[in-house]
């Protein structure tokens, strides 16, 4: 996979592309990451990407020739734009996966008071990563990359991501790890028993009690199976 990455702070990214598994893909060559300078493409002197907005109004918007110049430059037939944008449909884990399967990706990261409009005819989706305003796409970008980075086959485990919370809309079970007491803090019984039948009947039923006490939208999104719930009834 290569993720392209469209920015006016190209520095942002140094930590990330060096550090952990994100690092690790890269030397494994599971993934190229390009970080790309958006005002590298604005014929201004003095290198300005953004405007004042026609119509008036508060703040500046990003400019439409920088953005046209470097999706042309970049954008292959395998390729897909992503804006990252408060106004964009939510970012989750099946999106991960899903774009974990493409070839080519290129992320732009809007800044200001937003973008000129003519730059969203030219991209595939709109994504945001929640409901709130940051005040630029650079960690949206780090965030979804890594969330598909670490999706990608060879970088971890493939048990390691089949387990991951939010995998069938579900939370994973609780987690505990030595020692298995620890002033009066214990590890469940049926963890330190060695039964694995046992071990997966009670990772699973803990991992229905998280959904339901910790995410109820999940089940609202996703309803118990029946056997979900036969196994809620019979631990009651």
């Amino acid at each position: 996979m290569i993720i392209d990455i469209v920015t006016i702070f190209p520095n942002f990214f140094n930590e990330f592309l060096t550090t952990s598994i994100v690092r690790r893909a890269i030397e494994k060559e599971k993934v190229i990451i390009n970080v790309h300078d958006l005002r590298d493409y604005s014929d201004n002197k003095h290198k300005q990407i953004d405007d004042t907005p026609y119509g008036g109004g508060v703040g500046m918007l990003m400019t439409f020739p920088p953005f046209y110049r470097i999706i042309n430059k970049l954008k292959k037939e395998n390729s897909k734009v992503i804006f990252l944008t408060p106004q964009g449909k939510l970012f989750n884990q099946e999106k991960a996966v899903s774009l974990s399967n493409e070839e080519h990706l290129i992320l732009l990261c809007g800044h200001y008071e937003g973008v000129d409009a003519r730059v969203l005819e030219l991209v595939d989706y709109e994504i945001s990563i929640g409901d709130y305003v940051l005040t630029g796409g650079e960690i949206p970008a780090m965030i979804m990359a890594d969330a598909i980075v670490r999706l990608l086959p060879g970088v971890i485990m493939e048990e390691s991501h089949k387990e991951d919370s939010l995998s069938n809309d579900r939370l994973k079970y609780p987690q505990y790890t030595k020692p298995e007491e620890f002033m009066g803090y214990n590890v469940p019984e049926v963890l330190r028993s060695g039964h694995h039948g046992n071990i997966a009947k009670y990772r699973e039923l803990m991992a229905l009690k998280t959904t339901i006490e910790k995410r109820p939208d999940l089940i609202e999104k996703t309803p118990l199976t029946k056997r979900e719930v036969e196994i809620l009834k019979s631990n009651k």
